[in-house]
């Protein structure tokens, strides 16, 4: 049988290599897209994988590296005060295969109904970096705000992966998730970067998660615990 093909947009970060390794290990054929400029990050990847150098908002090369893609897993990053994001988000809801799983990451601040319960100190790390960000030019927070709500009006098979604090450190399992930010199980803030990528990955094959939003969370951190089911 032949493997199914998973194209990563934004690869050369450090979530976008997890997501690579976890694919690979998977047995699936991966097509990687990254600015030409950090393609040395994934040279250990050379002759494993299918490798495209352009923005990621680039509509022509998110068709070539996604074409014959049973999915397309996208990190959607505010750096940049040109829409890099909602670019990016509309080049791969215009351009992958119509019958393609389309996965996309972000943080916690994005909410698609209004009902997530933020933290305090959420809001005001979101609200000072937004204005200091912005103020310096070099992220737009609202543009991943933008980028979203194309995602959410879209009648495409996609699903929002919405992560709590990252950290590194080897892999604690598969996220738990929540339909909303706020929820008891997920009060530890915390998942480790590989795991939300292997998240990621997992949504692929996982048809409960079309058209959600989860909000994950470290299946090992003290909230989950507290709230698994016993046995």
């Amino acid at each position: 049988m032949k493997p199914k093909k998973i194209c990563i947009v934004g690869a050369s970060g450090k979530l976008g290599q997890y997501m690579i390794e976890h694919a690979l290990a998977a047995g699936y054929d991966v097509s990687a897209v990254c600015r030409e400029q950090s393609l040395p990050k994934l040279a250990r990847f050379v002759g494993r994988i299918q490798l495209h150098g352009a923005p990621t908002d680039d509509a022509d090369t998110i068709r070539r590296a996604s074409a014959g893609c049973d999915a397309v897993l996208t990190v959607l990053v505010p750096w940049g005060m040109e829409r890099y994001a909602s670019g990016t988000a509309t080049a791969v809801l215009e351009q992958a295969p119509r019958d393609a799983r389309l996965i996309f990451s972000c943080g916690w601040h994005i909410s698609r109904d209004g009902q997530d319960r933020y933290s305090w100190k959420l809001k005001a790390i979101v609200a000072v970096f937004g204005r200091v960000a912005r103020w310096l030019r070099v992220a737009e927070l609202d543009d991943q705000v933008r980028a979203t709500n194309l995602i959410f009006n879209s009648d495409r098979r996609w699903t929002v992966v919405r992560g709590s604090d990252l950290d590194e450190g080897p892999s604690e399992g598969l996220p738990i998730w929540s339909q909303h930010v706020g929820d008891a199980a997920l009060s530890s803030n915390r998942t480790r970067r590989t795991d939300f990528a292997l998240f990621m990955v997992h949504a692929v094959s996982d048809d409960e998660l079309i058209q959600q939003a989860p909000a994950i969370c470290s299946c090992q951190s003290e909230s989950a615990l507290a709230f698994a089911p016993s046995h």
